[in-house]
């Protein structure tokens, strides 16, 4: 059996944990955890761990939380002392610097939770989920200067559920990369992988995500705007207006009702909007600013709404 490879990895987020788990699971030797620094968080700002770091310090790994990596000589000389084989990255959030691409022999292997070339950027799961893709995957790559536009090494796909939503989407896609991962490192080191380019012309993009990308536009037909209420969870969730105050969607269902765009039926304990291309839907669950999450029913109790009132309204 060939040794165990002397591996760095660079990590931050959730997504990023079982990968970890799973290196160390089949024996690789992690000489170092790169991840992001503490960092205040919440109305408190009580200093918060990454979610990599958190994991990591029980795993007694050796952990460095440097604030830039680009122009950091020190940080360099810590890793040109490890030697790594290869050093993964799974969401660490900085680009990472040519100097650091060259330095293991077998590359900087990147975990991306798409099929390239679609999806690229800092959303995959969030954005294909809101444009109907069917399925999606995840894909090893080497690092190159691009964003997200290196040599693919291994690819697997997962359908996408009618009822998956971003929240339900990550920890499975998470679970698949990891192992995805080990495959490709034990591919690597065998020499039985062999990279191939991207077709750049089919790239796609999954740029960050911002708060007015939750803001529902009625004139879209229903079941785009389904998928981007799935997409968008947890945040930045799907919102309107009502009454001159925000007002959350948290569950909606398509129905066969054609009515004026952003228009609002009332039908005993139901609501109704009407939305583009002659379609509906109905809202199951909402919560008006300074409210608490609610059923229609309850909504409908407690507001004298009526037929007629539009949504989206200042």
């Amino acid at each position: 059996m060939p040794a165990a490879l002397n591996l760095v990895f660079c990590g931050t987020p959730a997504f990023a944990v079982p990968t970890l788990d799973r290196l160390v699971e089949a024996g690789f030797r992690v000489a170092l955890v790169v991840t992001q620094p503490d960092r205040p968080k919440g109305r408190g700002l009580e200093v918060i761990s990454s979610p990599v770091k958190r994991r990591a310090v029980p795993l007694g790994l050796a952990v460095s939380q440097p604030p830039g990596i680009k122009n950091n000589e020190g940080f360099r000389a810590q890793l040109a002392d490890l030697k790594p084989e290869a050093i993964i990255v799974v969401g660490y959030g900085r680009i990472i610097p040519p100097w650091m691409l060259d330095l293991p022999p077998l590359g900087n292997i990147n975990l991306h939770a798409s099929l390239l070339p679609k999806y690229r950027g800092a959303a995959p799961i969030q954005w294909a989920i809101a444009r109907g893709e069917a399925v999606t995957g995840v894909t090893t790559m080497k690092i190159d200067a691009g964003l997200d536009t290196g040599d693919i090494l291994l690819q697997q796909e997962m359908p996408i559920g009618a009822s998956d939503t971003a929240e339900t989407l990550f920890p499975k896609l998470a679970a698949m990369g990891a192992d995805l991962m080990v495959t490709t490192l034990r591919g690597l080191q065998a020499g039985t992988i062999r990279s191939h380019q991207q077709n750049h012309a089919q790239a796609t993009l999954a740029p960050i995500l911002r708060k007015e990308d939750g803001l529902i536009d009625f004139s879209r037909p229903a079941g785009e705007i389904l998928n981007r209420m799935r997409g968008f969870q947890p945040w930045p969730g799907a919102y309107t207006k009502f009454r001159g105050k925000t007002l959350q969607v948290w569950q909606a269902a398509a129905v066969e009702r054609s009515l004026p765009v952003a228009e609002l039926k009332v039908e005993g304990d139901h609501i109704f909007v009407g939305c583009g291309a002659d379609t509906g839907i109905e809202i199951l669950e909402l919560q008006l600013e300074g409210k608490k999450r609610s059923s229609a029913a309850d909504f409908l109790r407690g507001y004298r709404v009526s037929s007629g009132e539009k949504l989206g309204l200042s």
